[in-house]
């Protein structure tokens, strides 16, 4: 669930509209079919660009790589079949779509080998949209939370739980995310329901909450909450757990009179994995699987979690990391504090036809 700033590399992407024409029938496993190219489509700036230039070197397959703003953005595409992918990076929630609309191969294990540096804490909580782990590979993962500015919030008000942000004190220094299952997840949490709750009650309840809180909130927003809160605009905020390195090292750097610290509600939250998976049309199967197993070796894990900063699922890559790194608790929180936390499900079409029509009731009060 990548949530940094969705830019387009001039030099890092390479064109796939010429190339990638007609809808493609679900491949075999065979070489035979296999070309030296690999279609990547992944979150904006969710690889370092470097990693890509050393998989090409050491097995010569060429990368041709794609990339996409939100898992709703993503689906249509592999659904149509238009642009053929040989692998892609979603979240847990939609690859469960994924798999149950038959729109995903079953991975050869023999081909990635490097799955045992996986640790076994995120293949047990993958399945919960991956049943069986047979269609998908954690890449990255996180929580969301509350981030909040230690000038701005008095010892006394420091947040603890969801329903912190209702507080009438904070009125206009609130940002809330601009997304509907994660605006409902704060919602749902803080009453105590299941955020992949399908009463459509308790979804009320939550619908309502919200809107009485929307005089509070100062802005509904994704990827600015980060910014917003490093210039101190706001007082506290939810946000992913992944922005936490780059903030700690934006407040240093810029040598801001305040801290921003970030807590994971006591009610529970959501935390979020998004895996490779691979498309069941895809035209190059093996390769797909070479580009998943050199993801997953420690040092290059390593790699793109020094660039992406979002926590990383690889045991050897976080053993390779810094001791100050391996203790900070906003990006590797202790298993013990995750016991309230959920991984997002897909609820089926009819279900979130209901979320997303409260959520317009929310946007348009």
């Amino acid at each position: 669930m990548k949530k940094n700033t969705f830019a387009l590399f001039s030099a890092f992407i390479l064109g796939v509209s010429t190339v990638l024409g007609g809808c493609a029938k679900p491949s075999d496993s065979s070489s035979e079919n296999e070309s030296g190219e690999v279609y990547v489509y992944n979150w904006g700036e969710y690889i370092d660009e470097e990693v890509i230039s050393m998989f090409e070197e050491e097995t010569g397959i060429k990368v041709i790589y794609d990339m996409f703003e939100t898992n709703e953005d993503m689906y249509p595409v592999i659904e149509a079949g238009g642009r053929t992918y040989d692998v892609v990076c979603p979240s847990d929630y939609m690859i469960q779509k994924m798999a149950e609309n038959n729109m995903l191969a079953e991975i050869n294990f023999e081909n990635v080998p490097n799955i045992s540096q996986i640790d076994p804490e995120y293949l047990e909580r993958s399945k919960s949209f991956d049943p069986e782990n047979k269609y998908s590979v954690p890449y990255c993962w996180g929580t969301v939370g509350i981030l909040y500015n230690t000038s701005m919030v008095a010892p006394e008000d420091v947040p603890t739980c969801w329903s912190d942000l209702w507080k009438e004190k904070f009125s206009g220094e609130i940002l809330m995310q601009d997304s509907v299952r994660d605006a409902f997840m704060v919602a749902l949490k803080s009453l105590g329901y299941s955020m992949n709750s399908e009463n459509e009650t308790e979804l009320q309840e939550a619908r309502d909450l919200l809107i009485q809180q929307k005089p509070l909130v100062q802005a509904y927003v994704i990827d600015q909450v980060r910014d917003k809160m490093i210039g101190g605009e706001a007082a506290m905020g939810v946000i992913y757990s992944g922005e936490m390195l780059y903030i700690q090292e934006e407040v240093k750097a810029q040598n801001l009179d305040y801290d921003l610290e970030y807590v994971i509600p006591e009610e529970g939250t959501n935390v979020w994995i998004d895996s490779w998976v691979i498309p069941a049309n895809a035209k190059n199967k093996e390769n797909a699987e070479a580009w998943i197993n050199f993801l997953c070796r420690p040092e290059i894990a390593k790699m793109n979690f020094e660039y992406i900063t979002y926590p990383t699922p690889n045991k050897g890559a976080f053993d390779l990391l810094e001791e100050d790194l391996k203790n900070n608790k906003a990006l590797f929180p202790d298993i013990d504090s995750l016991d309230n936390c959920e991984v997002f499900q897909y609820l089926g079409d009819e279900v979130d036809s209901i979320y997303n029509d409260l959520w317009k009731e929310v946007k348009s009060k």
